[in-house]
């Protein structure tokens, strides 16, 4: 008898709407939670992943910012470089140029030299012969 009591207790249960509706909504209730709780697992999941990509992309960040400062100072420094070569090259230029000034000044005064000797020589070869040419003459005659 007890089964026939318990089979009809559960008729009565499915035959009251009340108590149909409410273990509809109960057993929705427990299933909404359950996977509430896998959401609410799931989305924790997803924000520690979306974290971790956050933090590594704030560590990319940080490390092509101290790129971008390294390079900022590597340029500032060659430039800085680059200033005192620049003037050794002018000041070395400018000593090639004095330095050719220089030789083509003495080749310049050489030549003057020499020019002032031959005309010497050409004076005292002259001489020479004004002054031997009467004795020279007077031999022959």
């Amino acid at each position: 008898m007890a089964d026939a009591t318990t089979q009809h207790s559960y008729e009565e249960i499915l035959m009251n709407p009340i108590i149909c509706v409410a273990s509809i909504i109960a057993a929705r209730l427990a299933v909404g939670l359950a996977s509430i709780r896998l959401d609410v697992g799931q989305g924790t999941t997803v924000a520690q992943a979306v974290e971790g990509i956050i933090i590594e992309n704030r560590k990319f960040g940080e490390l092509l910012k101290t790129q971008k400062n390294y390079k900022k100072k590597t340029i500032e420094q060659l430039e800085k470089t680059e200033a005192p070569l620049r003037k050794f090259e002018i000041e070395e230029d400018l000593f090639r140029v004095n330095s050719y000034f220089k030789i083509n000044q003495e080749n310049l005064n050489l030549i003057n030299s020499i020019y002032t000797t031959l005309e010497q020589l050409e004076n005292y070869k002259n001489e020479a012969i004004d002054f031997e040419q009467p004795r020279v003459i007077n031999q022959v005659r």
